[in-house]
């Protein structure tokens, strides 16, 4: 039974989840990872013209896959240097996009300003899901389309999540992100009030070897920089030997490089009329 948190841990929480991803660099992991976002808007079906958030957006994939559709794209995140780094993206993509540092689950926007919300691996890591659900279809109109990308708890990355967490003990009482990536998780959060499409698909991360994935994601990736900051000798070599393991073990190239599919859910949610 996961342990009700109190208004003041969660806030503590969230915290604490906003200084991990201003941690390291994450753009140079997130920037890979674009090819999601377009996939998003193609499978949402961005129209121009419309009016499209997306949430914790990053350094703005979703965001800016929009804004190449003539959309009229919002992109808001609780850390600030990320949409900076956005915003540099669209400028040098010679796209119009507004940003807007907000918590995923107190957006700061009417009802029903959106034709469309969207996020990639990103609302899925919020403390309170129903709260972020809730948000999220309460910004986007009836009839509007609400589009995620969420890792799955068995692909790739949520085996490799599941190893940081033996070495780094994760927050009591929120409940694993993973759980977005779960067909029913999704339908308990999105169910009740829209139609929900679901869809399997796979991002491949591509490195030259095991130890470069390791290397650049202890770099990089703020959960496991954190992790890492937080272990003794013994322990960042137990993390280290098994997330390079992960890797060659998932690895699809024949030769010479690191090929590795990950799952995730892409979930396009229509808004039932009001």
């Amino acid at each position: 039974m996961t342990q009700t948190l109190s208004l003041d841990a969660l806030e503590a929480i969230k915290q604490k989840q906003q200084a991990t991803w201003a941690s390291g660099d994450y753009v140079t992991i997130g920037t890979t990872l674009q090819i999601v976002g377009e996939s998003l808007c193609e499978a949402v079906d961005v129209a121009a013209g419309w009016r499209v958030l997306d949430v914790a957006a990053g350094n703005g994939n979703a965001a800016l896959a929009a804004a190449r559709r003539g959309a009229e794209v919002t992109a808001s995140d609780y850390v600030e240097g990320l949409l900076q780094r956005a915003q540099r993206r669209a400028e040098a993509d010679g796209l119009h996009l507004e940003t807007r540092v907000a918590d995923a689950e107190d957006l700061p926007f009417d009802d029903a300003t959106f034709d469309c919300v969207l996020s990639t691996f990103g609302v899925m890591f919020t403390p309170h899901p129903q709260r972020a659900a809730a948000e999220l279809f309460r910004v986007c109109r009836p009839g509007g389309r609400i589009g995620l990308a969420n890792w799955t708890p068995y692909g790739f990355v949520g085996r490799m999540f599941k190893i940081v967490g033996q070495h780094a003990t994760p927050p009591v009482g929120v409940p694993s992100p993973l759980a977005w990536g779960t067909e029913e998780r999704l339908r308990e959060l999105l169910g009740a009030r829209a139609r929900v499409d679901i869809n399997r698909r796979q991002f491949i991360f591509r490195f030259r070897s095991g130890e470069d994935y390791f290397d650049t994601f202890r770099a990089y990736y703020g959960p496991l920089l954190r992790a890492w900051d937080g272990l003794d000798a013994a322990g960042r070599e137990s993390l280290r030997t098994q997330l390079v393991a992960l890797a060659e073990e998932a690895n699809r190239a024949t030769v010479g490089s690191l090929a590795v599919p990950s799952d995730y859910l892409e979930v396009v949610a229509t808004r039932q009329p009001s």
